[in-house]
């Protein structure tokens, strides 16, 4: 896997020319950055220009401490056990808070503590995941606020259809959140930092932005959705790539592969290259995806195995043990993307980007050209 940190820095700032100067950009990073490295990219983010991070769980908080970094870290998972508590305290990590009984274990663990503890209290608006339904907003934002040492850093919610180019359900979460935000207004309480907006939300609902946003998916440099492409030029970060480890021809009526779902209709030339499934190649991209070779596509041929495909490299002449295969990424004037995998398996390019195993090592940079990158 290459990294190409210069794209995630300029997909930072593309992203921030849309935001107000009073509209913050907090970085979503968890599962190691959607598979870029999250170590690497909050480096790249931070410096870009990002004033916070978002992850799922404690421990992918604590990598980011462990690492050096001492910018807010909001956990959008939730965690409800006293022993959760005490760790995010121990890495001021802040937690999200979803409902009332958890606020109290909060407010008990961390007063015994003797510490504060800033906490981002979610509301459901229509996601029916995790939080407090919008219009309980009251009840539970004021016992939050009353409880001792929780201090009341951000109030956000989630939406479900942002990417949808009929924006009717993510309007009326919207209008349920600034309901909510509404209702929270008094003398004694004023809402603190509020956030709504991911990145489909960000690239095309302005009035959606508030006083930050937490973007993802258009950090790595993917669009949530083909009609939000106009909006900013984004740069793909990742290219997975492997190699060529033996090359051989076959007669006609030879099957490939497990249960021989591909069998040659005529000689063939056949690489086979060494990433499979257990990489986070999808098996049931058998015998349905292209990838390039010397800037040429070429089809993959039968069952995708744990560690292996196979590539029908019958076009390409004097081809080498040893030379590069771009699965993700471009080669001369082609490119395969994430989305065009996400496209022939019916799933999405968050997926896709996220399924990609540690032994696949990361490589910082972009070669110069493919047969440079490995």
């Amino acid at each position: 896997m290459e990294i190409d940190h210069c794209a995630i820095a300029h997909n930072v700032k593309q992203i921030k020319g849309i935001l107000s100067p009073n509209t913050e950009l907090m970085a979503v990073v968890k599962a190691d950055a959607y598979g870029h490295g999250a170590v690497k990219v909050t480096h790249t983010v931070l410096k870009a220009g990002c004033s916070s991070l978002a992850i799922a769980t404690l421990a992918e908080g604590i990598e980011l401490r462990e690492a050096g970094y001492c910018v807010p870290i909001l956990i959008l998972g939730a965690i409800n056990t006293p022993e959760e508590v005490e760790i995010a305290a121990k890495w001021d990590l802040s937690p999200t808070l979803c409902n009332c009984d958890q606020a109290v274990i909060f407010s008990k663990t961390i007063t015994r503590l003797g510490k504060t503890l800033p906490v981002h209290l979610k509301l459901d608006t229509g996601m029916s995941r995790l939080g407090t339904l919008w219009h309980d907003a009251p009840e539970f934002v004021k016992l939050v606020n009353d409880l001792p040492n929780l201090k009341i850093a951000g109030i956000y919610s989630h939406l479900a259809t942002a990417e949808n180019p009929d924006t009717s359900t993510m309007k009326q979460q919207q209008q349920r959140f600034e309901q909510a935000i509404a209702s929270l207004k008094t003398p004694e309480f004023t809402p603190p930092k509020l956030h709504l907006a991911n990145s489909a939300a960000t690239l095309g609902d302005f009035s959606s932005h508030y006083d930050l946003v937490r973007v993802g998916l258009a950090l790595y440099g993917l669009y949530p959705a083909p009609h939000l492409r106009s909006v900013i030029p984004l740069k793909p970060a990742l290219s997975v790539k492997s190699r060529i480890t033996q090359i051989k021809t076959i007669p006609p009526g030879t099957g490939v592969s497990y249960g021989h779902q591909f069998v040659s209709d005529q000689e063939l030339k056949l690489a086979v290259v060494g990433i499979g499934y257990a990489d986070g190649v999808p098996r049931n991209l058998s015998n349905r995806v292209q990838m390039l070779v010397r800037g040429r596509r070429v089809p993959q041929i039968g069952n995708i195995t744990m560690d292996q495909l196979m590539l029908d490299v019958s076009t390409i002449d004097d081809l080498q043990v040893g030379e590069v295969v771009t699965l993700i990424g471009t080669d001369g004037e082609q490119q395969i993307t994430a989305d065009d995998w996400a496209n022939i398996i019916q799933s999405i390019s968050w997926e896709i980007l996220c399924s990609f195993k540690h032994r696949l090592p990361r490589i910082n940079g972009v070669a110069e050209s493919s047969n440079d990158a490995l």
